[in-house]
């Protein structure tokens, strides 16, 4: 926020009482609420604020919510005065999951596009696996033009961004799960919407991904 007119506030976490007036405490700069994705815990909080921006393939899991929605697109510019932040749409965690790009610090902020160490896949509203692989493509390219840090949106991990070969990690595991080349999946035991969730790991990145969906 520093040095902007307007601040950003991306996700709004889980529910918790009185978020607003927890922002209000760090900023008095005019507020735009951008969501990620529309899972409960990076968009339980919305009901504080009287609008919200996000990616409309996510609108069939919005909780109930009677303010304002404005729906964004790949490259749409959020204009702080000072900074400008990028949307980027990244499909694979849920449909309309984006990230959010800081072109002059190098940043992306990732909410769960990428997971935190592990990534939840196949969970309904259903991604293919291959919308996964060419998301993080895509995020590969923009790494190779001047992005070098990825934040997700989990505060265990807030402050250790993940570099290209996390990446590229999670793209191979991803394709291999595809061609049938991944490690051995083993059973992951909390379910979180999968009946049988399973997952591959390599490296620094899992994949949970439910096998009913797989294909």
């Amino acid at each position: 926020m520093k040095g902007t007119e307007k601040a950003l506030l991306i996700d709004t976490g889980a529910r918790f009482k009185n978020l607003d007036t927890v922002i209000s405490g760090i900023t008095k700069k005019p507020l735009m609420v951008v969501i990620t994705h529309a899972h409960g815990d990076h968009a339980g909080n919305i009901d504080f604020f009287d609008e919200i921006w996000m990616h409309p393939a996510d609108t069939i899991i919005l909780p109930s919510y009677e303010g304002k929605v404005n729906f964004v697109k790949d490259g749409d510019i959020f204009d702080l005065g000072g900074t400008k932040i990028e949307v980027s749409h990244m499909p694979g965690h849920t449909p309309g999951s984006i990230v959010l790009l800081d072109r002059k610090t190098g940043n992306c902020y990732s909410g769960d596009a990428f997971g935190a160490n592990h990534v939840w896949l196949q969970l309904k509203p259903l991604s293919p696996m291959q919308t996964y692989v060419n998301s993080c493509i895509k995020m590969e390219k923009l790494m190779d033009s001047g992005i070098t840090k990825v934040y997700c949106g989990h505060y265990v991990y807030a402050k250790k961004p993940y570099d290209k070969s996390y990446i590229t990690t999670m793209r191979q595991l991803a394709e291999g799960l595809i061609n049938g080349t991944a490690p051995e999946a083993q059973p992951y035991s909390n379910k979180s919407g999968c009946s049988n969730p399973m997952s591959v790991t390599s490296g620094p990145a899992t994949i949970v991904f439910d096998p009913d969906n797989l294909k």
